[in-house]
């Protein structure tokens, strides 16, 4: 573990503290490491140096809109490499509420999720995308050559 000291003013520090209290941390260091880890990701992504992620993608539609069920559906099936799991809710009589979960390379995440959204019918969406570093095993089916 490697320490180093910063000086903030009275100000700054009382704020901050009232934020890791606010957010339930134990102690400072616990708040500085987990705000470093979200800088350094996020500029990760930035520059399109995370290669893979996780991610989720909620969204709102009518599922009365004409065959927009089976379009999402049917995005969802031709994606199943990335979609691990789905959980549908029923909002009111009109409106589903559905979240997807998704692993993959993050390119191709992002542009299923791109494309998803852009479904004519898709009322409001959310996409959170964390990177990961993956070790990607290769497995075997029988009767076909390996794939990750």
């Amino acid at each position: 573990m490697e320490r180093f000291t910063i000086s903030l003013d009275e100000s700054l520090a009382g704020g901050f503290d009232a934020l890791i209290r606010t957010r339930g941390y134990a102690n400072r260091s616990e708040a500085v490491r987990d705000m470093l880890r979200r800088e350094i990701e996020s500029d990760r992504l930035a520059r399109q140096e995370a290669p893979y992620c996780v991610a989720s993608l909620s969204y709102v539609y009518n599922h009365h809109e004409r065959h927009l069920s089976e379009r999402l559906t049917d995005l969802q099936h031709h994606a199943h490499d990335l979609v691990i799991s789905s959980m549908h809710v029923h909002l009111d009589h009109e409106n589903c509420l559905e979240t997807v979960f998704l692993r993959g390379l993050t390119s191709d995440v992002r542009g299923f999720a791109d494309k998803l959204c852009a479904e004519r019918g898709v009322r409001h969406s959310s996409f959170n995308l964390l990177p990961v570093d993956v070790d990607q095993p290769q497995h075997h089916h029988v009767h076909s050559r390996p794939h990750t």
